[in-house]
């Protein structure tokens, strides 16, 4: 008989288990295909995730922005670009940090004239209910154009700067601004951070233009109520433009004008300033402001009803302009906090806020160091804490006061301290900090 002998060729390794479910190969052709066709939200909950555990970083913002809310993503995002990523900045939002830092990457490096603004303004739309701060510690003016037909050896000088002030307007900013609706701080150094050797006194330009643009700007942000603008070289012209425009903002609550060249036509303007808005923050620190200066700011401190930080350290304001605002401290019932520390301060203030101290109780914290207080301005104050409860920080480091004087006011001002905290432990606040 004869037999005939089938073969049949098989896969040892070969199992149903390596067969990849219809499913899977479906999310796979949707990473895939992600950029043209999105379709994340006809998703099921855990298939978006493994979709969006696969997309590339690298996808265009304006396929992701308004599509991917999965905060694993806008993460990994983050630690891809950024060394440093502190979350909680950024209201434990990492789809909020990645927008804010992006836009704020694009102001930084913004060349008036060179940069498309479109770069800008096409983010708008992506990035406008996300960002809530905006933090920009460099402002660039545009390219110089024109060059000098002969160059001499005063390039450098401030004259050169007032010749080049028509190259010297910087972005504005208004289009942006005005388009973020939950944007509540905004940050601003109109200036470079390391120029190197490419100096020049027109990269740190803050021009009329400038100011009127962004003056119009802050107006017409309804929500904002942190603004800084430091190290601008804002002079008083330029403050009381600003000044006359908040005076009616709705929401604004701190400013920040430290390191700049305001001096007593300026303080004039942000004494009405303090009369007439909401604001509970302003910082002053480190510019120009005189006697006339604080005798106005003192004003402002007598009507306000809001004000409770006011700093106004590294200036001049001698005397006159300590004993103005120790004056309106014995009527005012908002300011908690003062600064007062490098102003040329002596005896003659010491001794009126020795009667502030006796009679305020709403100031928790004076800061008086780097005056010349001397013995007898110690003195004072000692005594007029003698039957004060509220005060719990008082600095007096460099301000020549004796040291066994120093010794007796640390003791009650700490005692101070001491019976605030046991009263918070004892009655817990429901009210945020």
């Amino acid at each position: 008989s004869f037999y005939t002998r089938r073969c049949i060729t098989e896969d040892p390794s070969w199992s149903l288990v390596t067969v990849p479910h219809l499913t899977e190969l479906c999310l796979q052709h949707i990473v895939h295909n992600f950029e043209k066709n999105p379709i994340l939200n006809y998703l099921l909950p855990e298939h978006q995730r493994k979709v969006v555990d696969r997309l590339s970083t690298s996808l265009p913002l304006t396929v992701t922005a308004n599509i991917v809310s999965h905060e694993d993503y806008w993460k990994r995002c983050c630690m891809e670009r950024w060394q440093v990523c502190d979350v909680s900045n950024y209201g434990d939002s990492w789809k909020r940090m990645f927008f804010e830092r992006h836009l704020e990457n694009i102001l930084k490096f913004f060349i008036p004239n060179t940069t498309d603004p479109k770069q800008v303004l096409e983010l708008i739309p992506l990035c406008k209910g996300y960002v809530r701060k905006l933090e920009i510690d460099q402002f660039l003016p545009p390219l110089r154009v024109v060059q000098k037909e002969e160059s001499n050896d005063l390039s450098d000088t401030e004259d050169d700067a007032e010749l080049s002030e028509v190259y010297t307007h910087h972005y504005d900013l208004k289009d942006l601004i005005t388009a973020l609706p939950h944007l509540e701080e905004l940050h601003l150094t109109y200036g470079v951070k390391s120029c190197g050797m490419n100096f020049e006194w027109s990269l740190f330009n803050f021009t009329e233009l400038d100011c009127s643009n962004l003056t119009a700007a802050v107006r017409m942000c309804r929500n904002l109520k942190v603004f800084k603008l430091t190290r601008s070289k804002v002079d008083d012209d330029k403050i009381k433009l600003l000044a006359r425009n908040l005076v009616d903002h709705p929401c604004l609550l701190e400013l920040d004008l430290s390191h700049n060249l305001i001096r007593d036509h300026g303080a004039q303007a942000l004494g009405k300033l303090i009369s007439r808005s909401r604001l509970e923050t302003l910082n002053l620190c480190n510019n120009q402001i005189c006697h006339l200066g604080a005798q106005a700011l003192a004003q402002g401190l007598a009507e306000s009803s809001t004000l409770t930080s006011l700093n106004l350290r590294l200036n001049f304001v001698e005397d006159k302009g300590g004993e103005a605002i120790g004056h309106a401290l014995l009527t005012n019932t908002s300011l908690k906090s003062l600064h007062l520390g490098s102003n040329k301060l002596s005896e003659p203030t010491a001794a009126v806020f020795s009667q502030v101290l006796a009679q305020n109780t709403t100031l928790t914290s004076i800061n008086f160091s780097c005056n010349h207080l001397g013995l007898d301005g110690g003195k004072q104050l000692l005594e007029g804490l003698a039957n004060n409860k509220t005060l719990t920080e008082l600095d007096l480091r460099h301000a020549e006061v004796e040291q066994e004087t120093d010794f007796l006011i640390h003791e009650i001002v700490w005692a101070n301290r001491e019976a605030v905290r046991l009263g918070s432990l004892q009655h817990p606040t429901t009210e945020p900090l």
